[in-house]
């Protein structure tokens, strides 16, 4: 009699290897570092239109723009899959992880990023698509291929593709760019050196161990801090140059001194006792770090109200 063949136990479930939800996939395009990216575009829309810019209008650019900055953060996790892999703040990405393989993450970025364009072409202005493009390959080929592993530059020249969202705004609602649209390039240029440098400070170990060049890792604390608060002063200066220009009224010029005075305070809390000699703590720069995110949202609400409503 021949013996019934022993069947094979099904793998447990803890066995079974995870699948990538739609949140593993959302996870990709870095919905929190966006969410401040596209408040400025939404803002220099209503800039732009000195008004609603239209509902249509400006769904489709909050859409479009989101998978444009998303296509960007899906890129720049499959290139910096290494770095992530031995970081502890990055280290559970879904690329990290293995969760998305690099194939697939590269694939939903791409389709984003062509999603994007051509909505941006078709449905609002070429110029705007373009702006959207621009600041795209500005951070995954400028900062994330070329600038990030290779000098402390990087987030000064690299940090320019976060300057591009307002642009993409203003192109879509009026179909050209003005000096008050590069202001708000220029603005946020400024701006992300103090903001990530603050960052830096905060994770500067972990930038060591892996290699990347960033300023407090070749420089060190004193003349990151000294950095952060030269920058700090630029784009406080620079935000209440559209005043001079009567691009603005005086409630963008008063939130702009207030809220700018107390960047500017921070920064200098910051400075002070690091150029007296104590090493850069995390708890001296959350402050700034913090507040500067705040900050560059308040100018941009001031001035969306300012225009709107009141010039």
């Amino acid at each position: 009699m021949t013996a019934a063949p022993v069947p094979t136990p099904s793998p447990s479930p803890a066995a079974l290897p995870a699948r990538a939800s739609w949140r593993d996939y959302l996870a990709l395009t870095k919905p929190k570092v966006i969410s401040l990216l596209l408040f400025t575009t939404v803002a220099a829309m209503f800039m732009a239109a000195r008004g609603w810019p239209g509902l249509g209008l400006l769904l489709l650019v909050s859409l479009a723009g989101y998978a444009s900055a998303g296509s960007a953060g899906v890129f720049n996790m499959v290139i910096d899959r290494d770095i992530d892999l031995k970081m502890a703040r990055t280290a559970k990405r879904p690329t990290s992880s293995g969760l998305i393989s690099i194939r697939d993450a590269a694939t939903f970025g791409a389709v984003l990023q062509v999603a994007s364009f051509v909505s941006l072409w078709v449905w609002a202005t070429p110029l705007a698509a373009w702006m959207s493009l621009a600041g795209f390959l500005t951070y995954v080929g400028v900062y994330t291929l070329w600038l990030k592993r290779r000098t402390w530059h990087n987030i000064v020249l690299g940090g320019a593709a976060g300057c591009f969202p307002p642009l993409v705004g203003w192109a879509a609602v009026t179909g050209d760019l003005n000096l008050f649209a590069w202001f708000l390039f220029a603005i946020i240029f400024f701006w992300t050196p103090a903001h990530f440098w603050a960052l830096a400070l905060m994770i500067k170990e972990e930038y060591r161990e892996v290699g990347v060049p960033m300023l407090p890792v070749v420089h060190g604390d004193k003349l990151t801090v000294a950095q952060v608060w030269l920058y700090s002063i630029y784009t406080v200066v620079l935000s209440v140059l559209p005043f001079t220009f009567r691009e603005v009224s005086w409630l963008y010029l008063g939130v702009a001194v207030l809220s700018g005075g107390w960047l500017i305070r921070l920064a200098w809390k910051l400075y002070k006792p690091v150029m007296a000699g104590q090493a850069a703590t995390r708890k001296m720069a959350v402050p700034l770090y913090l507040y500067s995110m705040l900050y560059l949202a308040i100018l941009f609400l001031a001035g969306a109200i300012d225009r709107s409503f009141l010039h």
